[in-house]
């Protein structure tokens, strides 16, 4: 009987272990305002996918095979990045591992962010602002030229929880989360968080251009 305990607990712990590695090995994101996934990002395109394939890139420190998805595309625009097309996006072949599935019929219009690597290829993740062209809204579109970068000196503080303050004249509060459960609310589809003319930073809504008098801006 006492045997059989023990080889149950030595079967549980191992069990447990395994959980808690893949538990670790889960992917985990902050959630960014669209603005903050521009401006942190190396690169910020406009394009269709119309290929994949797994490739190898190198060996890990025990010797092992690394594997990647690579998604050849087609750019339609470059909001940001480099004085070249970019012909291909490279990620980590499952979700566990932040990797980013994607259609490849070449239909589907995409916006992505992502970072350069030291050889100038793409990678994205999925904590990285990927999203249908179709299903941003008209102010994350437009702001993409100019809006967003206009902002990167900003700070857009998460609210997670009632209650949440600024502590800087430089941030901006994004409440979506604590308003609406969703961190694509009204602030991440129609607001952009932009410097005005005394240094401090403020919310501004909608497509036109700012007027010279947005320090009176009222925050949403």
């Amino acid at each position: 009987m006492t045997w059989s305990i023990s080889n149950c607990f030595i079967t549980l712990v191992v069990l447990f272990l395994w959980r808690v590695e893949d538990i670790a090995e889960a992917c985990s994101c902050s959630p960014a305002h669209p603005q903050q996934a521009f401006c942190n990002a190396d690169v910020v395109i406009r394009a269709k996918v119309v290929g994949k394939k797994v490739v190898e890139a190198g060996n890990d420190v025990y010797g092992n095979t690394i594997k990647r998805i690579k998604y050849d595309i087609k750019q339609i625009k470059m909001f940001k990045g480099p004085d070249r097309d970019i012909d291909a996006i490279f990620t980590a072949p499952s979700s566990a591992v932040c990797g980013v599935t994607l259609e490849t019929n070449g239909n589907k219009e995409y916006l992505f962010t992502g970072k350069l690597e030291t050889d100038g290829t793409m990678h994205v993740t999925l904590c990285d602002f990927i999203e249908s062209w179709e299903a941003m809204s008209a102010t994350q579109k437009k702001s993409l030229t100019q809006r967003y970068e206009s902002g990167c000196k900003c700070k857009i503080i998460r609210c997670t929880s009632i209650p949440c303050t600024i502590s800087a004249p430089e941030e901006c509060l994004w409440t979506d989360w604590v308003m609406e459960k969703s961190h694509s609310g009204p602030q991440a589809q129609h607001f952009a968080c932009i410097n005005r003319s005394d240094g401090s930073c403020a919310w501004y809504r909608g497509i036109a251009p700012p007027k010279k008098e947005f320090l009176d801006i009222e925050d949403p």
